[in-house]
C-alpha cells in the first residue's frame, strides 16, 4: 500500500475534553463504542472480523491502537474503516490507521473530495448562536485530509462494507455525503453527528456530558433544510438504541420521545436564530 496520504496542514491537536473521555461501552453484543475526547468512535464485530466507525481527533492515533488492542487483542486488524463524514474530529487518526492496518476506508460519494485533497469544508462559523465553543470554533481545522488511493464510496446497493445485515443511510445537513448506518433486525443505529446526544456549542455541556436529543454541531452544519430531513429520517426508523457522534448512547423510550420532540421542533432546538449558514 502505498504511503501518499497526508493530513491538512491544518490539522493539529485540540485540547477539548469531557467527563466521558477515555471510556467505552458495549451498547450490543457486537458494538461497542470509545470517547475520544469528545468524540465517539464504533468497533463493530469480534476480534477475527472487526470494521471501525469514524477514526477520532487528530493526533489519537496510539490512543485508538491501544484501545483496539485492549478491546479485541493484540495484532487485530479491521476489515474496513467506515467514516459518517470527514469532519477533522471524525478523520483524526485515519491516515496513521490506514498505514498501520493497510485496510479500505469507505464514504458517501458525495464526501470523497473532502477525503482526497480536493475540497475544503466551508470553515466553521464562529459567529453562529450557541456558547464557548461555537466561539472558538475557528480554530478547529477544516481542510481536506487526502486519503487518495485508499478511500472508496459506499456500495451504492446500501450495503456496508465487512458489517453484514446493516445499511447505510444518507444522511447530508451536517456535511453533503454524511452517513449514518442502521441495523434492523435490533434497530440499532450509528448516527454519526445527523444528530447527538450533548449539545456541542456549549463547553459546559460538553464537558459533564449533559445528555439531551440535539441536532448537528451548529457551528459546522452548512445546510438546515437537508439536516432536518435527515432527522426525520432518523426518527422514522423508530431506532431502539444510538450511537452518536456526540454524547452518550441513548435507548429506548428515553431516545424515542428526544427524537419525536428534536423532529417536531428542529427550528427552535437545533436551527440556530443567527450565523453564516442559517
Amino acid at each position: 500500500m502505498s504511503q501518499d496520504m497526508n493530513y491538512s496542514d491544518d490539522n493539529k491537536f485540540i485540547p477539548v475534553t469531557s467527563i466521558s473521555a477515555h471510556s467505552g461501552k458495549h451498547v450490543t453484543l457486537d458494538l461497542y463504542y470509545y470517547t475520544n475526547q469528545v468524540v465517539n468512535i464504533c468497533i463493530y464485530g469480534n476480534s477475527e472480523d472487526w470494521v471501525l466507525i469514524d477514526t477520532g481527533m487528530p493526533k489519537s492515533a496510539r490512543e485508538i491502537l491501544s484501545v483496539v488492542e485492549n478491546h479485541l487483542g493484540k495484532g487485530a486488524r479491521p476489515k474496513a474503516i467506515i467514516l459518517t463524514h470527514g469532519h477533522f474530529d471524525h478523520v483524526g487518526a485515519s491516515v496513521e490507521l490506514v498505514r498501520h492496518w493497510e485496510v479500505p476506508v469507505y464514504a458517501h460519494e458525495l464526501e470523497l473530495p473532502y477525503l482526497t485533497g480536493k475540497s475544503d469544508y466551508p470553515e466553521p462559523d464562529p459567529s453562529v448562536e450557541g456558547g464557548l465553543v461555537a466561539k472558538v470554533s475557528s480554530y478547529f481545522p477544516n481542510e481536506t485530509t487526502d486519503l487518495s488511493g485508499h478511500v472508496h464510496a459506499l456500495p451504492a446497493d446500501g450495503t456496508v462494507p465487512g458489517m453484514e445485515g446493516w445499511r447505510w443511510i444518507h444522511t447530508p445537513g451536517h456535511s453533503p455525503g454524511h452517513v449514518s448506518l442502521f441495523r434492523e433486525s435490533d434497530r440499532t443505529l450509528i448516527a454519526g453527528d445527523a444528530f447527538v446526544t450533548v449539545r456541542q456549542d456549549s463547553l459546559y455541556k460538553v464537558l459533564v456530558q449533559q445528555q439531551e436529543v440535539c441536532g448537528p454541531p451548529r457551528y459546522f452544519t452548512t445546510d438546515w433544510h437537508a439536516a432536518w430531513e435527515s432527522v426525520k429520517k432518523m426518527e422514522a426508523l423508530k431506532p431502539q438504541v444510538a450511537v452518536t457522534g456526540h454524547g452518550p448512547a441513548m435507548e429506548g423510550e428515553e431516545l424515542a420521545q428526544g427524537l419525536t420532540k428534536l423532529v417536531q421542533n428542529f427550528e427552535s432546538i437545533a436551527i440556530p436564530d443567527y450565523g453564516k449558514y442559517v
